[in-house]
């Protein structure tokens, strides 16, 4: 295994939710990190600061300010968020970043993506990460795409407006049954600091996250006795639901209800095997550390089952040879 000395990693979002866990758990590695952000003098970046971090202001948008953010950097994190700027924009973001990088000389670039690697779904954010990746590769980028499908905070964080979304429209569309796989934003950070440090192990490949593979209806069960209450869910029409917040999440909640996905979560645990499952995340985030200490030793014992015993599943290969 061939490792890059401890140098500086540029991280896109960093002030974000998969930036952040990003920068943290590099911070927590011993490397440098450069946390780029709109608004360094948020709270965001000033505990990022706090934490040893360079915090730089740059915005995906300006492409020379990207270049100049990148010089001297050995790594890129790059992950943008259409919910917030528009699908074309995302695509439009990313591109500019592959092209900073490209012209930094970056060795490494860790996408933080999404969905099922493959085009087809009519799943707008999820096409438009393949958008992002054809661009990287195009420019020639030693290149590692990480994937979740959906991160365990849609449960609880605002932001995601839990009570419309995870527990009334995403279940009426994709069924309460139907099995969804899982990651937390922070092992998501860890698993991409863990292929910063194994630059030859992870360029060249385009790896689906999964910790956990949970329905709605088994996730509702675990909230419930994690917070001693039932998720609040606020039910509203299909139409007014997208009113609010578009037709792409009911168009991918719509695809999920007959779709064959990958339910393996072997390679993530051979990857991170402390990956947290819904149940552990729940009590972490309810506060519960007897319930949340138990439930990370069952799931060690079981990574430890899975990664000893089960074959690595196979994964979608990047089109890109390592460097």
């Amino acid at each position: 295994m061939t490792t890059l000395a401890r140098g500086t990693i540029a991280v896109l979002g960093a002030t974000g939710r998969l930036g952040g866990a990003t920068a943290r758990h590099l911070l927590e590695d011993g490397w440098s990190v450069r946390a780029i952000t709109r608004k360094p003098d948020g709270p965001k970046a000033r505990a990022l600061a706090a934490a040893g971090a360079q915090v730089v202001k740059a915005d995906m948008e300006d492409p020379a300010a990207l270049r100049k953010a990148f010089e001297g950097a050995q790594g890129v994190f790059n992950v943008q968020n259409p919910m917030k700027s528009g699908l074309e924009a995302e695509v439009r973001q990313g591109r500019n970043v592959a092209d900073a990088a490209a012209d930094a000389g970056a060795r490494h670039v860790v996408y933080g993506s999404a969905g099922v690697g493959r085009s087809g779904t009519g799943v707008g954010q999820w096409e438009s990460k393949l958008r992002v990746k054809e661009h990287m590769l195009t420019r020639g980028l030693p290149l590692t795409v990480l994937r979740p499908m959906a991160l365990m905070e849609l449960m609880t964080d605002k932001d995601f407006y839990p009570a419309l979304s995870t527990w009334n429209t995403m279940p009426a569309l994709a069924g309460p049954d139907t099995k969804i796989v899982w990651l937390a934003a922070d092992d998501l950070g860890a698993i991409a600091a863990k292929a910063f440090a194994d630059r030859d192990g992870f360029v060249g490949r385009d790896v689906a996250l999964a910790s956990d593979v949970r329905s709605i209806a088994e996730c509702r069960e675990l909230y419930r006795a994690a917070a001693g209450r039932p998720p609040r869910s606020f039910p509203v029409p299909v139409w007014m639901f997208e009113r609010m917040a578009g037709k792409d999440l009911t168009a991918m909640w719509r695809w999920l209800r007959t779709a064959e996905l990958d339910l393996d979560v072997t390679p993530t645990l051979a990857i991170h095997p402390g990956a947290m499952t819904v149940e552990r995340w729940l009590l972490r985030r309810f506060s519960k550390d007897g319930g949340a200490r138990t439930a990370e030793a069952r799931d060690a014992r079981a990574a430890a089952r899975l990664t000893t015993s089960t074959p690595i599943a196979q994964e979608r290969p990047s089109d890109h040879p390592p460097a």
